[in-house]
């Protein structure tokens, strides 16, 4: 064998950042979805806005309209979004990121996904919810552009809701509905 056969290539190590780049939204379409978002790494949902992190409650949020939504990074699910269409508005809520995912602008991500299925769905609001201790996402909300309401919920008031109007409602009998939750 030559010298010349000899030669290797050199190697070239690509370095990712752990969180980089962009984060994919993928519906939960069976219970085998749902199984991979509950079962990936519980300790990240803990902090459900309103429901126990398991597979039979998730179920109970779809039972009542909620989407749930996968949202992977680099192969890995980092979070859990949820949406649900109302009387001209796109209800939303979030898990929090996965810990070693924090601080990149994943967060800001989903916002972005809640506002661009609202505009596709063509809704008037967007409305958030959040606990009420959870004081990054009340930072998020504002500079995104939500407005926080008045309205408490859950069994001891621990949601706050977020609303962000994307048009004016035209429906009077849906308006008045709205106004009168809040």
């Amino acid at each position: 064998m030559s010298q010349k056969d000899k030669v290797t290539k050199k190697e070239t190590k690509v370095e990712v950042k752990i969180g980089s780049g962009e984060p994919k939204f993928v519906r939960a379409k069976a219970e085998k979805d749902l199984v991979s978002i509950v079962d990936h790494n519980i300790d990240a949902f803990s902090d459900t806005p309103d429901f126990s992190w398991n597979l039979e409650e998730i179920k109970q949020e779809i039972k009542q309209g909620w989407e749930v939504y996968a949202v992977y990074l680099n192969n890995e699910i980092i979070a859990a979004a949820f949406l649900k269409e109302e009387d001209e508005q796109l209800l939303t809520k979030n898990t929090s990121i996965k810990m070693t995912f924090q601080g990149s602008g994943h967060s800001h991500k989903i916002k972005e996904f809640f506002e661009k299925e609202a505009r596709g769905r063509e809704v008037a609001e967007l409305v958030h919810f959040c606990r009420i201790d959870n004081f990054r996402m009340y930072s998020l909300n504002e500079g995104h552009g939500y407005l926080k309401t008045a309205r408490k919920l859950g069994p001891n008031g621990e949601l706050v809701e977020w609303v962000k109007r994307l048009r004016e409602i035209k429906n009077v009998k849906i308006k008045k509905l709205i106004a009168k939750k809040r």
